[in-house]
This record gives structure tokens, sequence and C-alpha cells, in this order.
């Protein structure tokens, strides 16, 4: 029980770690640090079973890259839905009831004006404010929270140490694991991306 609990603990400091590198604000990586390791594959479809098998080892901080998207990878990677849509959703319900509620006290409680006895809150004429403030508070929520949730910006990353990975925009398929996660062990990881069927594996290493 105490074992677990001290796993759980330092599976949270590592995140935490991995958080703060992520921003830019960990410790600065010291010249010949090993900081994660990549493995190429020949084609999709082994791309795809590696990735459920590096799922299925435990690994968190891990990817798949590409030079274009694959069908079916987000399930076997285990990703979850993104939560993108849950606040662009949220944002624009708080849009829509700000530019009635706006609307609502200007025209019926602030300044209130009788003008051939016409309602001082007539919902067809308030209906394009509120359109307009709906889908600027959902625009806002979709891009900063897309900033947030892919943790950008992020002007470095361990993958540039590795000169091989620049195939990957053209015809070539990887897996990274960074050293950050908390099952990752140099030796360990090398034997088990070979098993996997890796090709070219190799440590992302910071250059001297």
């Amino acid at each position: 029980m105490q074992e677990d609990i001290q796993n759980e603990i330092n599976k949270h400091i590592d995140n935490f770690k991995h958080e703060l590198e992520v921003s830019g604000l960990g410790i600065a990586d010291e010249p010949g640090k090993i900081v994660g390791i990549i493995g190429e594959f020949e084609n999709p479809g082994a791309l795809m079973a590696a990735a459920t098998k590096v799922r299925d080892a435990g690994y968190a901080n891990w990817d798949c890259h590409s030079p274009f998207p694959i069908h079916g990878m987000d399930d076997a990677m285990g990703l979850k839905h993104s939560i993108l849509g849950v606040v662009v959703f949220c944002a624009g319900t708080v849009g829509c009831m700000t530019g009635l509620l706006m609307q609502w006290w200007m025209n019926a409680v602030d300044y209130p004006m009788n003008i051939s006895g016409k309602p001082f809150f007539p919902l067809p004429a308030l209906i394009p404010i509120t359109f307009e403030l709906t889908i600027l508070f959902s625009a806002f929520a979709a891009v900063f929270g897309m900033f947030i949730i892919n943790k950008l910006p992020r002007l470095h990353h361990p993958l540039f140490y590795s000169e091989n990975f620049g195939k990957v925009s053209d015809d070539a398929f990887f897996v990274s694991i960074e050293a950050v996660d908390n099952v990752f062990d140099p030796n360990r990881s090398w034997a088990f991306l070979e098993s996997i069927g890796a090709t070219n594996v190799e440590f992302l290493q910071v250059d001297e």
C-alpha cells in the first residue's frame, strides 16, 4: 500500500517537472543529458501497432509522429476526447447570456425609453448583438483554449536533438518517449522499442 502511494507521488512529481520543462521554467538541460528516446517504424500500420504496445506498457509522456494523419491513431494511443468542445460551448453560452443581460439592463433598467409603447425587452431586436457575442466568446475560447490544452507556445522540444527526425515531414514514422516519463529507463526503453519493431532507435541527447 505504501509503495503504491509512493509511486503515485513520484508520478505527480514527474508530471510537475514535465509541466515546468514544457513551459520553459524547468532546469536547463545539461550537455550530454538524455532527455528521451526515439524509434522509427516502417509504415503506418507498424506505427499504429507500436502505439498500442507503448500505451499498454504504461508510458504517459510519449507521442507518435507521422507525415500525415492516421485514422484510428487516437484510439491506439488511448487518447481521451478533447475537452475543447465543452470549453467552447460554455464560453458561447456565457457570451449569449452576456449579450442578453447587457441589452436588457441597458434598455429596461439603466436607460429605459418608452417609444410608441414598444416593450423594453424586444427579443427579436436583441438577437444580432446576442449572436455576435456568442461567436466572439466561442472564438476566443477556441483559440486560447487550444493553446493552453496543447501547452503552446513551446519554442523547443527534445525531438529537435535528432537529425533523423527531420524525415517525419516526408516519409518516416516515429514513436518518441520523453525521459521525464515515470516508466522511462534508458536501457529498458531502448530494448522495448526494438522489441516492438522500431529501427534507427536513438537517444534524444542534449548537444554538447
